[in-house]
């Protein structure tokens, strides 16, 4: 059997998608259930900011369905400000609070920041840092710094279970993480597309469609490797990450669910 695939976007909670994708009667409070019926994962942007408030965790955890997985983003005091060094105390806090969503938490996302080079000393912090990762999380790290991309980096992370993020982003050369797609470094893959589109969010902007069938090229041949394929889309990518989604849905042969079957269902409760 190949890869399991999980996509969805980077957030859920877009006032613009109200109509085009959610129901024009939703509530805000009901748009992460309705979400769900979409999408089987979300990426969390706000976590990076700020551990969340347990009830907020909590809500997050009713408001979706059994086997739905949220990613989370690591907080910025742990990768930006302390970069890595002397951050156990507040990567435990944001453990614990974040545990509360049981059997619906999906990946850590530890993204770095532009300025953390590739340098020997900051080798050593990652190799120090990784070491220290409680067990029983899924880990995957994002640079930000191309000098990262190379063997040395990758068996870092294939010795210490963690998944290298790729990116269709400004940072890294997108032909450099198609290579790096078909080699991964534990047993999923993490993936974000990100992009330079006009943020409106309520429809695309932007023809994506040649970029989209090479990643899918790539992900076919990836899928045979890894036993879960996590990908995350972004408003900029395109102008509205749903229709992104759904887009990659199809291509990959993936059962997709439009925004009519989200209307419909609504108008039953």
């Amino acid at each position: 059997m190949g890869a399991e695939f999980r996509l969805g976007t980077q957030g859920w909670a877009h006032p613009a998608w109200v109509g085009p994708f959610y129901p024009h009667s939703a509530k805000t409070s009901d748009l992460l259930s309705i979400y769900s019926r979409a999408f089987s994962t979300v990426e969390i942007d706000s976590t990076f900011y700020a551990i969340p408030a347990e009830p907020i965790v909590a809500a997050w955890h009713d408001q979706v369905s059994p086997g739905f997985l949220f990613a989370l983003k690591v907080p910025q005091e742990v990768t930006h400000e302390k970069r890595l060094v002397d951050a156990e105390q507040k990567l435990a806090r944001f453990l614990h609070r974040v545990s509360g969503l049981k059997d619906r938490l999906g990946p850590l996302l530890l993204q770095m920041s532009p300025d953390f080079r590739a340098s020997d000393a900051n080798r050593q912090v990652l190799r120090r840092f990784l070491d220290g990762l409680p067990r029983g999380f899924r880990w995957a790290v994002e640079f930000r710094q191309p000098q990262w991309v190379e063997p040395q980096t990758m068996e870092i992370l294939r010795e210490r279970g963690v998944a290298l993020t790729l990116v269709d982003g400004r940072w890294i050369k997108r032909w450099v993480m198609l290579d790096l797609a078909l080699e991964p470094t534990t047993d999923f893959a993490y993936v974000r597309w990100m992009g330079a589109a006009r943020c409106l969010g309520d429809r695309p902007q932007q023809d994506r469609a040649r970029e989209i069938g090479a990643w899918v090229e790539a992900l076919r041949v990836l899928e045979a490797r890894v036993g879960t394929v996590f990908g995350f889309v972004s408003n900029q990518f395109q102008g509205h990450a749903p229709a992104s989604v759904r887009q990659l849905q199809k291509y990959l042969s993936l059962p997709v669910v439009e925004p009519s079957m989200l209307r419909e269902q609504a108008e039953l409760f």
